[in-house]
């Protein structure tokens, strides 16, 4: 009889072994947080290409904008099944929301936490047709237009929202807080005329390197190849990087976990990758899922310091 259950447990142990090595057999979808052609967008399809030979299945990227970032995976959380064919960029947005409103989601129990991949690189542009010709220009129409100097971010709660108000805050001026989806909708207003200022990522490269818009200053630590100054260097000590990595749905088998981990911290190392970090200037933010989850563990308490900093604490 003992030998008999024990044969059973090998069967059953080599038939889940077989299935963790079949593991993928079908394109993975992977979901973009954000819309089509701003940074982030364009980051995800390089890496996605790249990966897809390591993981010897297609990357499939669906763009599922809105709700500052969460909406992809939030929906991902509740909807798809925990096999790892589809997966989510997570954004720093997962650990200041549920500070800020009522949420529906848990950062850290309902997801499972793949690999930290990048961060951001964060810059206030303007037309290049624009009176702002300095960051201090921005400043002092602020303080002398309080509530009017109207800026574009991808969405209320973001880094960009929470930096801007910061830098508001320590400057005392007001700005006008204008949330979208992403880039691609911020970046029209801001060609359009409908916002004096964008706060984005590195999707305004192209347009800064082709001198349509000015970078006024970036919210890093250090200048970029834009030599544009930093905003602490020009006396308001907020800095913002914003790292992400890719999660799944909670519930996923460690065996296909480490699939994923694989095959994308092959690509972080390919000569490919590396050019699209530079092109955007991201810098690489390497986590191996369990210190990824760890991170998001302590992030999340670290956040509400954030946010009640700013004055957006939920009440």
């Amino acid at each position: 009889m003992i030998r008999r259950i024990l044969g059973l447990a090998a069967v059953l142990l080599l038939a889940l072994a077989a299935q963790a090595q079949q593991f993928p057999s079908k394109p993975v979808t992977l979901i973009v947080p954000w819309p089509a052609g701003g940074s982030t967008d364009i980051y995800f399809r390089k890496l996605g290409e790249i990966t897809a030979r390591h993981l010897g299945q297609p990357l499939v990227i669906e763009n599922r904008p809105g709700g500052s970032g969460m909406n992809g995976p939030a929906t991902m959380a509740k909807t798809a099944k925990p096999d790892g064919y589809t997966i989510s960029q997570l954004a720093i947005s997962a650990y200041r929301m549920p500070h800020m409103q009522k949420v529906d989601w848990d950062p850290i129990n309902d997801f499972t936490y793949i690999i930290g991949l990048a961060g951001y690189t964060f810059g206030i542009v303007v037309r290049s047709d624009s009176p702002f010709k300095t960051f201090n220009d921005l400043i002092t129409y602020a303080r002398a237009n309080p509530g009017r100097l109207s800026y574009a971010t991808p969405g209320t709660g973001t880094s960009l929202h929470l930096a801007m108000e910061e830098i508001a805050a320590k400057a005392g001026v007001q700005f006008l807080h204008i949330p979208f989806k992403g880039y691609a909708d911020g970046a029209t207003a801001l060609l359009g005329g409908h916002v004096m200022v964008q706060v984005d990522s590195t999707g305004w490269a192209r347009q800064v390197d082709a001198g349509t818009q000015r970078l006024l200053a970036t919210l890093g630590d250090k200048r970029t190849r834009w030599n544009a100054p930093t905003v602490k260097e020009l006396g308001v000590d907020t800095v913002s990087n914003s790292p992400f990595g890719l999660v799944g749905p909670k519930g996923m088998p460690r065996e296909t976990v480490k699939v994923l981990h694989d095959a994308f911290r092959k690509s972080l190392e390919d000569a490919e990758y590396l050019k699209v970090l530079a092109q955007l200037d991201q810098p690489g933010w390497y986590m191996s899922s369990d210190d990824y989850a760890r991170w998001a563990v302590e992030m999340l308490k670290a956040e509400r310091a954030t946010i009640e900093r700013v004055g957006l604490l939920l009440k």
